[in-house]
């Protein structure tokens, strides 16, 4: 009996997954649109946008947003995610989810005098300055989150100071309908 509830609620969690994974038409237009509006607006930035689907990902190089080794937002930073939060404040049932990544290097003696001990730590704290920001820019609250990735998922090896430069970032994903 138990191994049959856990059969149903595997098939359930793997139709669900599937019925999400179909993307609307109109959902898609939604997302185009951001797509483009944000694809304007970062011209020349380094700034990545890739629409994948039923989502978009921004990813932000960690030094256009916070000074080397912090995680207080720069004045770049302002210019940078200004850009982003009128696409933002538009959506009603898009989720936001602003992802902070690290490289694997460990954290020094300045970031642990202000309590962050952990990669995990530092990209938390990112991660919740640029929802933070966002939100005072008039993105709903209750539709946008901030994860914390530490160095997990590095996109470049760690091996070279330009590899973890790569894996320094902030990935803001759009998932949903695109209004």
């Amino acid at each position: 009996m138990f191994l049959s509830k856990r059969i149903l609620f595997a098939a359930s969690v793997l139709l669900t997954g599937l019925l999400t994974a179909c993307v609307t038409q109109q959902s898609y237009n939604n997302l185009d649109q951001a797509y483009s509006q944000l694809q304007q607006a970062y011209q020349g930035d380094e700034v990545e946008i890739r629409q994948l689907q039923g989502e978009l990902k921004i990813t932000i190089k960690d030094k256009i947003l916070f000074p080397e080794g912090g995680f207080k937002l720069n004045a770049k930073a302002d210019q940078v995610l200004a850009k982003m939060a009128p696409t933002l404040t538009g959506f009603k049932n898009t989720k936001v989810v602003v992802r902070g990544y690290t490289d694997n290097i460990g954290i020094g003696p300045e970031l642990r005098r202000e309590g962050i001990s952990t990669n995990f730590d530092l990209s938390s704290r990112r991660a919740d300055n640029v929802v933070d920001y966002l939100v005072r820019k008039g993105v709903d609250q209750n539709l946008i989150s901030a994860q914390g990735m530490g160095e997990t998922n590095p996109v470049a090896s760690n091996s070279t100071p330009d590899g973890r430069a790569q894996n320094r970032r902030i990935e803001v994903i759009l998932v949903g309908p695109g209004n």
